[in-house]
């Protein structure tokens, strides 16, 4: 396998598929947890081929917009067998990317294998600081749900469908996962840099309520 060929390809193809989404789970989204897991996998002594296919792979087909709860990598197996990736590194890929979902903390999404934490890690990080803010509020928009109502507390889910489907708003996701991330975090790596982020999200919530609550 032409390791290099493969990854550039792949990036060709998720590029077409995801640049213009508009949940938060767009291209520039795989791009910067495309370079955070490079970046884990070298402090962390990971297999950066599984890692780079997996970070650039792990939002197509993602459950969230499904019509089931199962995170499909059917796609994804075809597009690799295209490429010639072999069985091996395949299945592991795939198995990487059905299980890293954070899925509202409903069902166990523990990684086994370095490849595996360090995305997850990367994914995860992402999902913090501005950016995460950002994304979350875009996320929001995109389920049209209110930014903010102090009548309903954050929720703890019992099923996937609720985490899909319950009328919420988007502060409630700062304390049903955000605010959760940073002692989740599988590297020390990624702990160094979720600390910041999670700083940066307290004291965004912190002047939202004083705006909020301004008299």
């Amino acid at each position: 396998m032409d390791q290099n060929f493969i990854i550039e390809k792949t990036k060709e193809f998720v590029k077409e598929k995801l640049y213009n989404e508009g949940s938060g789970h767009d291209w520039f989204h795989i791009e910067r947890v495309y370079n955070l897991s490079k970046f884990l996998a070298d402090k962390e002594g990971a297999d950066s081929f599984i890692v780079e296919l997996s970070s650039l792979l792990h939002d197509i087909e993602d459950w969230k917009f499904s019509n089931t709860n199962e995170t499909s990598t059917s796609l994804i197996e075809e597009f690799l067998k295209g490429l010639d990736v072999s069985q091996d590194y395949i299945k592991k890929i795939t198995n990487i990317i059905k299980t890293m979902s954070y899925k509202g903390g409903v069902v166990d999404s523990t990684q086994n294998t370095i490849e595996g934490k360090v995305v997850q890690d990367a994914d995860r990080l992402d999902a913090m600081g501005a950016i995460g803010i950002a994304r979350t509020f875009t996320y929001g928009g995109y389920k049209n749900r209110p930014l903010y109502n102090p009548l309903v507390n954050p929720m703890k889910f019992s099923s996937l469908d609720e985490v899909k489907n319950k009328e919420n708003h988007t502060i409630n996701h700062f304390y049903e996962k955000l605010l959760k991330l940073k002692d989740l975090m599988n590297t020390d790596s990624a702990k160094e840099i979720a600390n910041k982020r999670h700083e940066f999200m307290e004291s965004f919530l912190d002047e939202f309520y004083s705006e909020w609550n301004f008299k």
